[in-house]
């Protein structure tokens, strides 16, 4: 298994937004699949913010995790964010999150971030065994979620 950018492997897009908008319409209800692959297309950059990076074995799409300037239009004065880390359910506990998380977290220290953040509905014990910290708790697009910090070398 491999990760590289989605800027490298666009022929996933399609796939991709289809996994996304799968998982996470309920928070963006207005946004139409295409509007997603048109968003995620152009958050595909190869480096710096904003980067999606995507998990593949052979010719499979197994998963992804972006970084992005801010997720949450609740808090425009927090930056930058990791988002969008999803890993096919067959792939599972098998570490790849974490693999996408590191390869976005190296790509958030050479952007010269000294902290990021992210939010989760369901995720908060992966996120603190990787060393984020709550922030709060709190009620976003009809969701409770936990919003999560970690500071980070640069």
């Amino acid at each position: 298994m491999e990760i590289v950018p989605l800027a490298d492997k666009k022929e996933f897009i399609a796939e991709l937004a289809e996994l996304h908008h799968s998982e996470w319409k309920h928070l963006n209800p207005t946004l139409t699949l295409e509007g997603r692959a048109e968003a995620i297309s152009k958050a595909a950059g190869r480096e710096g913010i904003p980067s999606i990076f995507v998990a593949v074995s052979g010719s499979q799409l197994v998963g992804s995790a972006a970084l992005v300037q801010n997720d949450m239009d609740t808090k425009p004065g927090l930056s930058p964010w990791l988002a969008a880390v999803y890993v096919k359910e067959s792939f599972r506990h098998q570490g790849i999150a974490t693999e996408l998380i590191a390869q976005c977290e190296a790509e958030a220290i050479r952007s010269n971030a000294d902290t990021w953040y992210l939010y989760t509905e369901f995720a908060s014990k992966l996120y603190e065994k990787l060393g984020w910290c709550h922030l709060e708790r709190c009620e976003y697009k009809g969701v409770m979620v936990d919003v999560m910090c970690k500071q980070i070398a640069s």
